[in-house]
């Protein structure tokens, strides 16, 4: 069942939570879509009700350095990521997954809630919004994306923790008494959790996904090839080229980049094996933050996981190979979601849309002012 638009809680100087509806916020909200939003390290993408994914762009956003002016945000930032002259730099306002610049976040938020408006033709924005946020944030972390979201123009704000959103994006049972599990590799953590009820049962989250891979990938470069690479180029060979367990057919790709040597171009062809050798560590600790998930679960889950399996989301589960890598470390059947990229901001769509799910799975964010 829909649920229907509920009055934003504003939280006074003294802590006390007052009802905060405004006919002209309530009037607005008749006009607005509500959106679903998974802030996430390295991409936000944002779904409306009713119209499926609408946005899919990087969390970037380049300033300039003099005035502090916002020049752009998204994809054209992000094409400016090592090519801007001094004055301009290209920021990520999000680091593991949690804000990082308070100002730049809200900014960036405030543009994609008006180019979601602009482009279906409404006026004010005044949705009420639900963000992905990591597992076990803590209560500061949470109150940064609830007052950006709020200042960016929602009427009310609500937070899903994204693992939750994950498994929900995936059609898992999360609502049921059988337990699901569900690894969502982003771009700043790796986070994995064991679902049953409505609720998080146990969970693991650690630094390592797809960020830390692109600097594996660049530190090889640099050690055993005298070769600097940049993120960009890293994200692309680890995209065509990197893997997480042997490749029934093995091949080699060219690194371009400067020589530390000399500071001329360079370039070296390095194999798959090398490319799988070089992500190894932050492949190992992801399965070290698995087994350690399944060994502090109750018996009775871990028997529904071996029917169920493991369900990997988030752009790290398209690295070739890491679910069977898995599967041999686990023994646990493990599969790649449909989609998995788009699995978190689906999961924040879908529990936006159900009154009985938002209040079961939403992360309550305390009504009491961290300290300054």
């Amino acid at each position: 069942m829909p649920l229907a638009p509920r009055p934003a809680t504003a939280l006074p100087a003294n802590g006390a939570p007052t009802l905060a509806i405004r006919p002209l916020s309530s009037f607005l909200g008749m006009f607005s879509l509500d959106i679903g939003i998974d802030l996430g390290t390295a991409n936000t993408l944002v779904t409306v009700r009713g119209r499926g994914i609408v946005i899919n762009e990087p969390s970037v956003v380049a300033i300039d350095r003099s005035s502090k002016r916002i020049l752009a945000i998204g994809e054209e930032a992000k094409r400016m990521v090592g090519r801007t002259p001094s004055t301009i730099v290209a920021v990520r306002p999000l680091r593991d997954g949690v804000i990082s610049d308070f100002t730049v976040t809200e900014r960036m938020l405030q543009h994609f809630i008006r180019s979601v408006h602009e482009r279906f033709g409404l006026g004010i924005p005044k949705p009420r919004v639900m963000v992905g946020i990591p597992f076990g944030a803590t209560e500061v972390e949470k109150r940064a994306v609830h007052d950006a979201a709020m200042a960016a123009g929602a009427r009310a704000a609500y937070l899903i923790e994204e693992p939750m959103a994950a498994a929900i994006g995936c059609a898992l049972p999360v609502m049921e008494a059988p337990g699901s599990m569900v690894v969502d590799i982003g771009g700043g953590t790796t986070e994995v959790a064991v679902l049953a009820l409505g609720g998080i049962v146990v969970a693991t989250s650690v630094r390592a996904a797809g960020d830390a891979m692109d600097h594996a990938l660049m530190a090889y470069a640099r050690q055993v090839h005298r070769l600097l690479i940049g993120e960009r180029t890293a994200e692309a060979i680890k995209a065509s080229a990197g893997s997480a367990f042997p490749l029934d057919e093995e091949a080699s790709v060219q690194l371009r980049g400067r020589d530390l040597a000399t500071g001329l171009p360079k370039s070296v062809d390095v194999s798959t094996v090398e490319i799988r050798d070089a992500l190894s560590p932050v492949t190992a600790e992801i399965v070290r933050a698995v087994r350690g998930t399944i060994e502090t679960t109750p018996p009775e889950l871990v028997a529904d996981l071996m029917l169920h399996g493991i369900a990997l989301a988030g752009g790290g589960a398209l690295l070739r190979g890491l679910d069977r890598r898995l599967a041999t470390e686990t023994r646990f059947p493990v599969y790649v979601a449909e989609d998995p990229l788009r699995a978190v901001v689906r999961g924040c769509g879908e529990a936006l849309e159900e009154a009985a799910t938002l209040q079961k799975v939403q992360a309550v964010v305390s009504s009491r002012r961290a300290p300054r």
